[in-house]
């Protein structure tokens, strides 16, 4: 497929007005799935399970099952109503929505439609320079996911080209909350940035909430990313396309970055943009053709014939809005207070989406900066050259073991890396890679003294150097021993060492 054309980002912002919108999906972490009793995936007792393990009748769509409505799912999807600034529904009801695919059992999707749980919402979310924003929310509805279709024998992994395909019902019936804005005006050439924002912001909630992992590579929150173009200056709204399941903010960032170059190249020619759905491809930085994308009609929505109305009672919802955490710009500022950053140290935490997992690893004992430290240096630059969400490669429990041990004098920073390496390498825990590799500095006077005394003998010019005051010439004898120590040497300590030898 021929690559398509691009404008300038810069130039096609002259031209026309980006307007936004998302539908973000949160799974919950429920022990059981929406509908049915079988396990639910999404959360971490049952995260890897062998395919097909965790169904049931109402999963698969067997004859005379009936599904039966997850009460705890009910009050996940209210508190996140709440958290989002929206009305809760006094009554909501759910719809079947009808399409037909092979990881849908029933042929079905129960979902919200007309009436969802809650509705008219904002949340105001931070960009890079402490600006904010405020993103109006159209409602957020209670839904089950598919299942999950492995395409096999292709050289893609996707269904083009591939010899079959295989199911696996797991996720059928996950129990998912659709967060839906209300197309979004004047991000402008800020759009990008204020996908990520946004992304960030709802994981944030949810992570506070304690409603969901919101592990985006696992698929525990994903962005559908609307994007659609105006010529300046015209009302009407363009088409809009919409790119589905961006697994990680830094993806959603690129990707409507992109769709606003790839559509504005397409109206700059005089062509049209197509309403579809698009398929978003990390390696190569673009968005390719899906399906083209259906209105409700197409879905032939009607109420579920077997579940009764939500109503939820006044109670259980000021119970609910009495539990609510911090709003997330309001927890951040009073985390860059706690911990003493400076707004440049804060924003490089917040940028990077990390404030969850900084605030995780000074609460397992890590000090603030050592924290911020190892999230936005080390881990990070891991990430990116693999890929991937700095959240997907290490614990925060993790991160605080290992500074532990560079503060016990174990580790030095340099041989802390290669233990973060083995960790993320999944070797076991900073100390067992520690045991396992061999890494811990060497403590023992005697044996650095025997590598000094060695240095020295070897460089007889520089000990008469030192004991003639040109203490920097110990330089020498230090890296020698470093390296004869593989590096596993304090290195302040082979100073102190190599002054006292070099005055005996």
């Amino acid at each position: 497929m021929a690559k398509a054309a691009l404008m300038d980002f810069d130039e096609a912002l002259e031209l026309f007005e980006p307007v936004l919108g998302f539908e973000v999906h949160v799974e919950l972490n429920t022990q059981t799935k929406m509908f049915s009793s079988a396990g639910n995936p999404a959360h971490e007792s049952h995260h890897g399970a062998a395919p097909n393990t965790l169904v049931a009748p109402v999963d698969m769509g067997l004859p005379g099952a009936l599904p039966v409505v997850n009460e705890v799912a009910v009050r996940h999807s209210i508190s996140l109503g709440l958290a989002l600034g929206c009305s809760i529904a006094p009554s909501s009801r759910f719809a079947r929505k009808n399409y037909f695919y092979p990881d849908l059992g029933k042929n079905y999707q129960i979902s919200q439609y007309d009436e969802p749980i809650a509705f008219d919402g904002e949340v105001e979310i931070e960009l890079s320079d402490g600006t904010r924003m405020t993103v109006p929310i159209e409602r957020a509805h209670m839904e089950e996911d598919a299942g999950k279709l492995t395409h096999m024998g292709g050289a893609t992994g996707r269904i083009q080209g591939a010899e079959y395909s295989l199911v696996d019902y797991n996720r059928a019936g996950v129990p998912l909350v659709e967060i839906v804005t209300r197309p979004i005006f004047g991000a402008e050439h800020r759009a990008p940035e204020v996908a990520k924002a946004y992304v960030a912001t709802i994981r944030d909630i949810v992570l506070a909430l304690g409603i969901s992992e919101a592990r985006l590579e696992r698929g525990n929150l994903r962005c559908d990313a609307n994007v659609s173009l105006r010529p300046r200056g015209q009302e009407k709204l363009g088409t809009r396309t919409e790119t589905k399941n961006v697994n990680s903010m830094r993806s959603v960032e690129r990707a409507v970055r992109y769709e606003i170059q790839r559509q504005a190249a397409i109206l700059a020619s005089g062509g049209t943009i197509v309403q579809e759905t698009r398929h978003w491809h990390e390696d190569t930085g673009r968005t390719s053709p899906g399906r083209p994308k259906s209105d409700a009609d197409d879905y032939r929505y009607f109420p579920e014939p077997d579940l009764l109305p939500v109503v939820p009672a006044p109670s259980l919802i000021e119970e609910l809005r009495a539990g609510l955490p911090e709003a997330p710009a309001a927890r951040r500022r009073r985390l860059k207070a706690e911990w003493g950053f400076t707004d440049l140290e804060f924003q490089d935490v917040a940028n990077g989406g990390l404030v969850a997992e900084v605030e995780a690893t000074v609460a397992a004992g890590a000090t603030p900066s050592a924290a911020r430290k190892w999230w936005t240096g080390e881990i990070s630059r891991i990430a990116n050259a693999r890929g991937v969400e700095p959240s997907s490669l290490v614990e925060p429990e993790s991160v605080a073991a290992l500074q532990q041990l560079i503060d016990a004098g174990t580790l030095t920073d340099k041989l802390a890396r290669q233990v973060l390496e083995g960790v993320i390498d999944g070797e076991g825990t900073p100390q067992q890679v520690v045991d396992a590799r061999g890494l811990a500095v060497v403590s023992d006077d005697g044996a650095l003294i025997a590598a000094i005394d060695e240095a020295l003998a070897a460089q007889p010019d520089v000990l008469a150097k030192i004991r003639d005051g040109k203490v920097q010439a110990a330089g020498a004898v230090i890296g020698a021993v470093m390296k004869a120590m593989r590096g596993q040497a304090d290195a302040a300590r082979v100073r102190e060492l190599v002054l006292e030898r070099a005055s005996a």
